[in-house]
């Protein structure tokens, strides 16, 4: 078993962390708010750390889980960041939604303290997190990639390898990319059965079964059928993903025309108040409409 690292248990990395250290591994956290660091340690055992630097000292394995480039710059080369004890051989495996380009920037300056950086967002949310059945997406070196994948392995089921650093951030704009898109085709779809009289259960029951199914059918049709939001993965930070996405395209030329359009349509969610409402909350701003 190894020594690992945890930066950051928020909504995702709190259950991350758990798997940790339920699968054998000597697990010290940080987090800002040292109560729910303390709570971590409570629940799971397990040690905390007073700074980004004292919790991954001695760490094999150090994972980060923020909130977005400038949150994981300040944590690994900040005052007490992680860069200042880092051991020598020591692999940083960040699973925020970041740019590539800070990925890139944050490997660097790990190389010249001998230390390796894997990108490796994850996609499946706080439900993934919580039953450690996430899929991460990852940028590195391949060799590094293989000494990090048994102890990823804790609480993700799917894990590959997507080419260099700064390739598993590409692979997640690609997620969000994807389900902007889904999102938002369910969303109209219902609000037209609906504005059609149709039953919302019947319909997505005999719709299902072919080529319209989707994971957000599967698992958002009946929140959003019966206008519930308050739960999920926020607004606010789809929002920041979907930036990251177009600023992206902007400089590799490629064209997003409806992740753009969706990301118009989530600012008006957010004027409604939603900002902490799932991503599946496009149905409130066209229910709004409607009435």
């Amino acid at each position: 078993m190894a020594k690992v690292a945890f930066i950051g248990l928020g909504v995702m990395g709190y259950p991350m962390a758990g798997h940790l250290q339920k699968h054998g591994h000597e697990v010290k956290v940080y987090n800002r708010t040292v109560e729910k660091a303390l709570r971590w340690v409570d629940k799971f055992g397990g040690q905390y750390g007073e700074t980004p630097a004292q919790a991954t000292a001695e760490a094999e394995f150090i994972f980060t889980c923020v909130g977005n480039d400038d949150d994981l710059r300040q944590v690994v080369t900040g005052d007490q960041g992680i860069i200042s004890t880092i051991a020598q051989g020591a692999i940083l495996i960040d699973n925020t939604t970041t740019s590539a380009e800070v990925a890139r920037e944050l490997s660097q300056q790990l190389a010249y303290k001998g230390a390796f950086y894997l990108d490796a967002p994850v996609s499946g949310g706080q439900v993934g997190a919580e039953n450690g059945v996430l899929t991460m997406m990852v940028g590195g070196a391949p060799e590094v990639f293989e000494r990090a994948r048994p102890v990823i392995n804790a609480f993700a089921r799917c894990c590959e390898l997507m080419g260099e650093v700064g390739s598993g951030q590409l692979t997640k704009m690609v997620n969000q990319i994807c389900i902007a898109g889904v999102v938002q085709g369910l969303a109209e779809g219902l609000h037209f059965a609906r504005s059609a009289g149709l039953d919302g259960e019947k319909v997505i029951e005999v719709i299902s079964k072919g080529a319209a199914q989707s994971w957000q059918m599967e698992n958002r049709y009946q929140t959003m059928w019966a206008g519930q939001y308050d739960f999920g993965f926020a607004i606010d930070w789809m929002r920041k993903d979907l930036g990251i996405a177009l600023d992206e395209a902007r400089r590799n030329g490629s064209h997003l025309p409806l992740a753009a359009l969706v990301d118009q349509f989530y600012s008006e969610v957010q004027a409604m108040g939603g900002n902490r409402w799932d991503t599946s909350s496009l149905m409130a701003r066209l229910e709004k409409n409607r009435r």
